[in-house]
């Protein structure tokens, strides 16, 4: 039986359902972009004359985020479905059902899980049931018409970026060193500072003592941050200095505005990139290549990024990867990368050994902690929902300290979720030390074996001067089992 559309009223039979409601604004120039704050203040006004109640947990956001593209991630949307198909919901709130979908196959995906829960969308004039007929008739129409607008939108963009390559005006986006935002007009001091990188490169200088120098000088890179070697490469790669103009990776020809460097010092730079790119591979590739076994897995401690194995004078080690940096965020922490493997090895080894043939520990306590930590998450999202709620925080504080929460709490189910032990077959119990250094072992299902045995390895600050390994400065945080 068909449902009558109710567009104004409250109706009696979902008076008090659950329902969900989706925000999203995307970057490009919509027919409606209505900011996501406005979208959710309308909807539950929706909800609110519907009778349906909105629990927080259910309002999911997309800021800034596509729906027209198709490799574009919408994690709100996703969500979204999820919820769904765990029944958390009847009803799904949308200012309107572009905000939702711009693609078929979007609306194809909901109808599917419609289908197996009888959802009901609801919008600013009017509510699709989405299990009748017509409805979905007239919603595929309108995503199809949506998709097409889109279409169009992207192929007037497009169109509009060949015209201006065509006539040699400069890209847009964002500015260039050495230029005003239009790309056009040349920043005399910036200028000044770009020929001076290209001449010191050409005279056999390398691109990281030509980074800290400008850094040590207080220049700052076109976005105001510190110049590093990616940042410098950059600089000697582009043709935008040498007023050459680019479309989708292919020279178009000159352009329209002034140059900096010449385009013969600008070849001469490139061949000369070309030649010592080419010389560093050979270089890198005379000894064989060392396998670092704890491959994503070592973080620093100081930064809480990953440390990456790197070939050095005295031996190989593990680096962290901010000391290519030349600001504040700088980052020199190291350690000996076979005497880490080592210790990390033997932590693995006895683990496997007190490893039943079930896959089970004999005794840990690891997953009761984590299912505490998961009791206390929730609960203090319980009680951000009623501050929220009492008002005594803002929207914006809240949905901060709510993102926080839920990663935290996702992260915790994930460690708590039970995992296949089949990587593990015939490498646990008394023969695990042998099973372990078996030449038919590979060095990449081991660290295969540390990645699923173990979360991280991470290295403080050493506490001891002087040449000796300082074992204390390593903190192995195992997974769950």
């Amino acid at each position: 039986m068909r449902r009558n559309k109710d567009t104004t009223g409250t109706s009696g039979t979902m008076a008090g359902e659950p329902a969900a409601i989706y925000c999203r604004i995307s970057q490009a120039e919509d027919d409606d972009q209505t900011g996501v704050d406005r979208q959710e203040r309308i909807c539950r006004e929706i909800a609110e004359r519907r009778g349906l109640v909105v629990n927080q947990a259910h309002v999911y956001v997309d800021n800034s985020r596509s729906a027209w593209s198709r490799r574009r991630k919408r994690p709100g949307w996703d969500e979204l479905l999820s919820q769904a198909r765990e029944r958390g919901f009847r009803h799904i709130i949308a200012y309107h059902p572009d905000r939702l979908m711009r693609q078929p196959r979007d609306l194809e995906e909901l109808l599917q899980v419609s289908d197996d829960h009888a959802i009901t969308l609801h919008g600013e004039a009017n509510r699709r049931d989405l299990s009748d007929p017509d409805d979905r008739f007239i919603l595929r129409i309108e995503v199809a018409h949506a998709c097409r607008s889109s279409d169009d939108s992207s192929r007037r963009l497009k169109s509009a970026m060949q015209d201006r390559a065509r006539e040699g005006k400069p890209q847009g986006g964002v500015r260039r060193f050495g230029y005003t935002p239009d790309g056009m007009t040349i920043v005399v001091e910036e200028a000044e500072v770009v020929r001076e990188v290209f001449d010191r490169y050409l005279k056999g200088e390398g691109a990281s003592p030509i980074a800290k120098d400008l850094h040590s000088r207080g220049i700052k890179t076109a976005g105001g941050k510190a110049w590093n070697s990616g940042t410098i490469r950059a600089l000697l790669d582009s043709r935008h200095v040498a007023g050459i103009r680019m479309h989708q990776g292919e020279e178009v020809g000159p352009g329209t505005w002034p140059a900096i460097i010449d385009a013969g010092i600008w070849e001469e730079t490139r061949a000369r990139r070309e030649y010592r790119s080419a010389a560093h591979q050979q270089l890198l590739s005379q000894p064989p290549q060392r396998y670092y076994l704890l491959r994503g897995l070592v973080m620093c401690g100081r930064c809480g990024t990953l440390m990456s194995g790197t070939p050095k004078q005295k031996g190989p080690t593990y680096q962290c990867n901010r000391r290519g940096r030349n600001d504040d965020k700088k980052c020199v922490r190291s350690i000996r990368a076979e005497s880490l493997e080592g210790f990390v090895t033997d932590a693995a080894i006895e683990l496997l050994s007190r490893l039943t043939v079930d896959g089970q520990l004999a005794s840990s306590s690891l997953s009761e902690e984590a299912t505490q930590s998961l009791e206390d998450d929730q609960q203090q999202l319980a009680e951000l929902n009623e501050m929220w709620t009492g008002k005594e925080i803002s929207t914006a504080e809240y949905r901060k300290m709510r993102k926080e929460l839920t990663d935290r709490i996702g992260k915790t189910q994930r460690k708590v979720v039970v995992r296949p032990l089949v990587l593990l077959d015939g490498l646990t119990g008394a023969g695990a030390k042998a099973a372990w250094k078996a030449e038919t072992m590979t060095d990449e299902r081991r660290n295969a074996v540390l990645r699923f045995l173990f979360s991280g390895v991470v290295i403080a600050e050493p506490k001891k001067a002087g040449r000796y390994m300082d074992w204390d400065r390593i903190s192995i945080e195992q997974n769950p089992l």
